[in-house]
């Protein structure tokens, strides 16, 4: 089996847990791709010897590789950030948490190791994610044009709020008075989305959500419409400019860019455990119908 590794650079507590995982693989049989930096981490923290242990492993930074597996050692940001690698190839993901809530990284470290050592994926359940794809009319998105958990259009810093001419399949929607407006993947309605009130929807539902942030209006409430749908957006504001997000990713554009956001054409692949269950999940990490009093 071929894995791909990529890790966040700031978890020196889990280093040798890490170590001891790549060195598995490589004993398994393995043949493993190595992201550039987190390669140069490792190697920086174990020395030459670990150097010496991976020395058949393809070390790059660029996407387009092939691979079996991917393991993301990290965080959610770290998952995000991996599947930005995989890019289309849709090699399906294996999140590992070595982060805080992990709720794209459901699996440690000796579990990640099981699944592929031991259980060789075998009985794990793989889930396709959606993604949102930005297309761009007067304006150039100087990142990867697309987004796991949410596209976020928003004022910049301290100006005044700004003014979003949003339509659906080029129908009219609504102008949004507001400091911004979040549209979210079912996958990214339990990130920023949650935070301004927005929904929580199944990962598997085949929806986009749209959120106001701040909206100046009561009747400017969040919207779920099909992930087939065209969306178009458009900024006024006495300022110049605005501030777009793509999973946290930000640009400046110029007011009057026309936004196309659609679903993209390819899909996230994760491993879950077997059985697995978006409610579980729920429950343990965002204690979801807990009592207010323990």
């Amino acid at each position: 089996m071929k894995v791909a590794l990529y890790g966040s650079r700031h978890q020196d507590s889990h280093v040798g847990d890490i170590a001891k995982l790549v060195v598995s693989l490589i004993e398994n049989g393995d043949s493993l791709v190595i992201h550039r930096k987190l390669y140069d981490y490792l190697v920086s923290n174990l020395g030459g010897n670990f150097a010496r242990a991976v020395v058949s492993a393809e070390v790059t930074s660029d996407p387009g590789f092939s691979a079996d597996v991917a393991l993301s050692i990290g965080g959610d940001g770290t998952f995000l950030r991996t599947a930005q690698w995989v890019a289309d190839t849709e090699i399906p993901i294996i999140g590992v948490n070595t982060g805080r809530l992990g709720f794209l990284a459901p699996f440690t470290i000796k579990e990640a190791a099981d699944a592929v050592i031991v259980h060789r994926l075998v009985n794990y359940e793989i889930e396709n994610r959606s993604l949102l794809r930005v297309d761009l009319i007067g304006g150039t998105l100087d990142t990867w044009p697309y987004a796991i958990n949410e596209v976020a259009v928003l004022k910049k810093d301290t100006a005044s709020m700004i003014t979003i001419d949003a339509r659906i399949d080029r129908a009219r929607l609504a102008d949004y008075l507001c400091d911004g407006l979040i549209v979210s993947t079912p996958t990214g309605s339990t990130g920023y989305n949650l935070s301004v009130g927005g929904p929580i929807v199944q990962p598997r539902s085949p929806s986009f959500i749209l959120s106001p942030v701040a909206a100046h209006s009561l009747t400017m409430r969040p919207l779920v419409v099909d992930d087939s749908s065209l969306l178009v957006l458009k900024v006024s504001s006495r300022t110049p400019s605005f501030r777009i997000s793509l999973d946290g990713r930000s640009v400046n554009l110029p007011c009057g860019t026309d936004i196309y956001l659609s679903r993209a054409p390819f899909v996230v692949r994760t491993v879950c455990r077997p059985g697995h269950n978006f409610f579980d999940t729920l429950r343990r990490k965002l204690l979801w119908g807990a009592s207010a009093i323990d």
